[in-house]
């Protein structure tokens, strides 16, 4: 028979995270023992009697197959709470409903364009103020900051150009300002960085990125550390309604199983194929954390478990970063990122179209490579030839 200490052991033992990705929210249907989550395609519930219901009313409040979801990216970043979205932008749209105006965001000077695009020509017509500073700059950071300072808003590694930010210390400096710190995960996922356990008081996901990873699904989540910001984001989450689907919901869910082994695949490729483009004569400079000339490499060894599966490289001109885009075979031209397939943009005329002529203008000559799970010797091939017969 057991002794009192062995009793309870499995109740301390805190799950791994490949377990965690597998098992949070996600126990067998307790209807027919379904192993998978089922999809709840629903959109109302019977009640018991008026005002007497199983837990869920309407599908926009709340859904088994989205509950479950939340359950998970929550326990995988180490949060209190996750609520999920239609998409990104609306995971990003909701939380900055709870700005008013004449209150002030700081944001990194490099950063997905739809978020400056967002902020600077949505939440800047309703009256809120921003600045977009280096967040690495200590000085640049304190400068920007003022009493209104409601929101510092961060991207490691940042999109496009792989820029490093220490969160622990900009959290520290948001804090002290008053300020919430917000950083968008998308590029890290949990599996590489956890910014609640750096201080961020929120985490941005576009979990059609690496969360769901197959380039299949459009969707966004939030989550947080404190519940009363949690109530205040559910509450708005229900009123504006952006909700994604219970296939949605479904599909990002079954992509979560798999995350740990994906981001194995992708960094172990990223690595070598940006080692591979930091020695072609053709490439005049490869932005990866994973290099150890990258300015952030330090600080990414530090608060990342690897370096990710995104690299951007600049040709000496923009002919001939377009020509490169062109001329892949594996990589496909085509936005977005994240999914098991590579990708190659060239972000200046696609993501990155709408920071043209603002502080975050990215270099004409920049491609981004979001570096699938295929082999890395024919990633590696595929780019040479193209560099070749640019």
């Amino acid at each position: 028979m057991p002794d009192r200490h062995d009793e309870h052991e499995d109740e301390r033992h805190t799950l791994a995270f490949e377990t965690t990705a597998i098992h949070a929210g996600q126990d067998p249907d307790p209807a027919f023992g379904a192993v998978a989550v089922p999809i709840y395609q629903t959109s109302t519930y019977a009640q018991e009697a008026v005002g007497k219901h199983r837990g869920y009313d309407y599908a926009r409040t709340g859904n088994p197959t989205r509950t479950a979801l939340q359950t998970a990216i929550a326990a995988l970043e180490g949060g209190h709470g996750a609520l999920c979205f239609a998409s990104g932008m609306a995971a990003q749209a909701t939380f900055f409903y709870l700005l008013r105006p004449g209150d002030h965001v700081v944001l990194g000077n490099d950063v997905y364009g739809g978020t400056y695009r967002l902020i600077a020509r949505v939440l800047a017509g309703w009256g809120v103020a921003f600045d977009a500073v280096d967040l690495g700059d200590p000085d640049a950071l304190a400068a920007a900051l003022r009493d209104t300072t409601r929101v510092v808003w961060v991207e490691t590694p940042s999109n496009p150009l792989l820029k490093i930010v220490d969160i622990r210390r900009v959290a520290d400096a948001a804090h002290a300002a008053g300020a919430w710190c917000v950083v968008d995960n998308t590029f890290a996922s949990p599996y590489l960085q956890r910014p609640i356990e750096l201080g961020a008081d929120v985490v941005v996901h576009s979990t059609t990125k690496y969360l769901g990873g197959h380039s299949d699904v459009v969707g966004g989540a939030l989550v947080t550390t404190d519940p009363e910001l949690h109530e205040r984001l559910a509450f708005l989450q229900n009123s504006a309604g952006a909700v994604p689907g219970p296939f949605d919901a479904f599909l990002v869910l079954r992509g979560l199983k798999t995350l740990a082994v994906r981001m194995e695949a992708h960094c172990r490729n990223a690595e070598a194929v940006a080692a591979m483009l930091a020695a072609h004569p053709k490439v005049a400079r490869v932005h990866y954390p994973g290099l150890p000339s990258h300015p952030g490499h330090e600080i990414a060894a530090r608060q990342m478990r690897r370096f990710g599966g995104m690299v951007s490289f600049e040709c000496d001109t923009e002919e001939r970063a377009l020509e490169v885009c062109r001329r892949t075979r594996l990589f496909f031209l085509a936005e977005s990122l994240g999914g098991v397939e590579s990708l190659i943009e060239h972000p200046g005329r696609m993501t990155h179209a709408s920071v043209a002529g603002s502080p975050l203008e990215v270099p004409p000559t920049l491609v981004r490579l979001s570096v699938g799970i295929e082999h890395p010797d024919d990633l590696a091939l595929d780019l040479r030839q193209a560099l070749d017969g640019a």
